[in-house]
């Protein structure tokens, strides 16, 4: 009899195939977000379940759990929809899927910053609504983005891809992290030991730190009035570390020049006002979203699920 392994998202084909081929699958059919008591009601009888960003797997989804699940694999890096305490105290493994979507982050990490700097939202606005009047020297004038500093919060295997490509870019790039990183990996970048001492030098900031209780809300009012006036702001990491209604604020009276976001607090129910700010280049969580990144995170998820249920070690396990 195979193991039972419910499944809350649906999941690229060939990740479906293998978890058919190996496991009884519990799927929600719909794909649409699930509530925490429907997917205790998929997982009744699951011997383990696979997870995604945004399922609210809390204290109280642990107190319910059966005893029968093993492990809990989330389809993410981040693991801020978990209470990884409450999973331990459970006895419940957590597995996630680092190191396949440095690239991709990275990738759409530019693609924001240049965006904003460079108002390929409205841009394109104009072109869909037939509203462009035809090249004039005064049009659409953006930021410019070669030559200028760049400042990294969380300085991961993202943070480092994004450095990197700034290189290409001739960037200055600056970085706060929890620790300093060895000489040979820093390639040039300029070390801060607080994000204060950083922040004055930042004419584009990207953040890439998780959602921590430190972290959330910290880019707020004070937070931004450290940066030079006209900085332009990125985040590929998590929506609530920022302050939306600050960030709102900043971005109506010129204090921040544009904003790049790929992720929001609540999403997909967003702080309206973003919408309407033709100041913000914005996509929906798009960070990962390759064929091949999705495939390789689906890879590793049943990978950790494989190997609970083979009594071996867990190769993406995540402790407190």
């Amino acid at each position: 009899m195979k193991p039972v392994l419910a499944i809350t998202r649906r999941l690229p084909a060939d990740i479906e195939a293998r978890a058919h081929a190996s496991y009884d699958v519990r799927r929600n059919e719909g794909d649409k977000p699930l509530k925490r008591d429907e997917i205790l009601a998929l997982a009744q009888d699951a011997d383990a379940i696979l997870v995604s960003v945004g399922d609210p797997i809390d204290g109280a989804f642990f107190k319910a759990l059966p005893q029968r699940v093993k492990i809990i694999a989330t389809f993410s890096v981040g693991t801020d929809h978990i209470d990884l305490a409450a999973a331990a105290q459970k006895g419940v493994i957590i597995g996630n899927t680092p190191g396949v979507l440095t690239d991709a982050t990275a990738d759409i990490t530019w693609l924001l910053m240049l965006g904003a700097a460079r108002r390929a939202g409205e841009g394109e606005a104009e072109i869909r609504t037939a509203s462009w009047r035809g090249w004039r020297p005064t049009h659409m004038i953006g930021t410019h983005v070669s030559g200028k500093k760049l400042g990294i919060i969380g300085m991961g295997r993202i943070g480092q891809a994004v450095a990197k490509r700034a290189r290409g870019f001739d960037m200055e790039v600056h970085y706060f992290n929890r620790k300093r990183l060895p000489a040979d990996q820093e390639n040039g970048a300029i070390y801060h030991d607080s994000i204060d001492a950083m922040l004055p030098h930042c004419q584009f900031l990207s953040l890439h730190c998780p959602s921590t209780a430190q972290t959330r809300g910290m880019v707020n009012a004070a937070f931004l009035q450290k940066l030079p006036k006209g900085a332009i702001l990125v985040n590929t990491a998590r929506g609530d570390v920022v302050d939306d209604a600050d960030v709102i604020a900043a971005l109506k009276s010129g204090e921040l020049a544009a904003a790049g976001l790929d992720v929001f607090a609540g999403e997909p129910n967003i702080a309206p006002a973003y919408r309407d700010l033709p100041n913000t280049f914005l996509l929906p969580h798009l960070g990962s979203a390759t064929a091949e990144t999705r495939t390789a995170m689906g890879t590793r998820a049943l990978d950790n699920i494989d190997a609970c249920m083979a009594g071996a070690e867990v190769p993406f396990r995540v402790t407190v």
